[in-house]
């Protein structure tokens, strides 16, 4: 990647804003998702940002606008014809049982899965388009996909800029900073979820994810 690195560095300004809006909005734009380097897009505008060659500000709402976009164009996608678009694929690249278990999930969890699924690249370009599958209500996915979106671009741009010239290096890790992102949700959530059953057996109440809670 040391090519995009080295020719997303060299734009204008301007130019800088639409590539960091442009790759987290690829993402995620079709059912089958494109993976790309959208978090290297970010990591990068915040290293033009510490150069002063865009706003730090501008970087942090291109690069969430695109990852927005990109997620609700991926769910109109999977919502108007992803069961269509699937039955065409060839089975040895997506098998059904895998869209059937992962659209249950979806199902069951409801928007905190696209929040996750923000954070690694894999569910990040799947995601949104299996939430339109789903049948998940659009409402309920935009709120999740703004807190989602907002901040891991905001995390990545804020890499970059605090890295300055030493990018390099950011750039190398950022996959797996994105998983330490994750992993460090994922465990707060556990997390709380522990404290609210503690709480509900002191009270003598069942919590709210077990047999006759709410």
């Amino acid at each position: 990647m040391a090519w995009l690195s080295d020719t997303i560095l060299r734009l204008a300004g301007p130019l800088v804003l639409v590539v960091t809006f442009a790759l987290p909005a690829l993402e995620a734009s079709t059912l089958l998702g494109i993976v790309v380097p959208g978090e290297l897009a970010l990591v990068l505008g915040g290293v033009l940002a510490h150069q002063g060659r865009v706003p730090l500000w501008a970087a942090v709402v291109a690069g969430a606008a695109g990852a927005v976009v990109g997620d609700s164009l991926g769910y109109a996608v999977g919502r108007r014809v992803g069961e269509r678009l699937l039955a065409r694929v060839p089975r040895r690249l997506v098998e059904p049982r895998q869209v059937e278990r992962a659209t249950a999930l979806l199902r069951r969890l409801g928007g905190r899965a696209v929040f996750v699924g923000r954070f690694t690249a894999a569910l990040r370009a799947l995601v949104p388009g299996l939430a339109g599958i789903a049948g998940m209500a659009y409402r309920t996915f935009l709120v999740w996909n703004l807190a989602g979106g907002v901040l891991w671009a905001t995390g990545f741009v804020l890499l970059g800029f605090a890295a300055g010239g030493a990018y390099p290096t950011v750039e190398r890790v950022a996959g797996w900073a994105g998983l330490v992102l994750l992993g460090a949700i994922v465990a707060g959530a556990a997390a709380a979820a522990l404290v609210r059953r503690r709480r509900s057996r002191r009270q003598g109440r069942p919590a709210p994810d077990e047999p006759g809670g709410r």
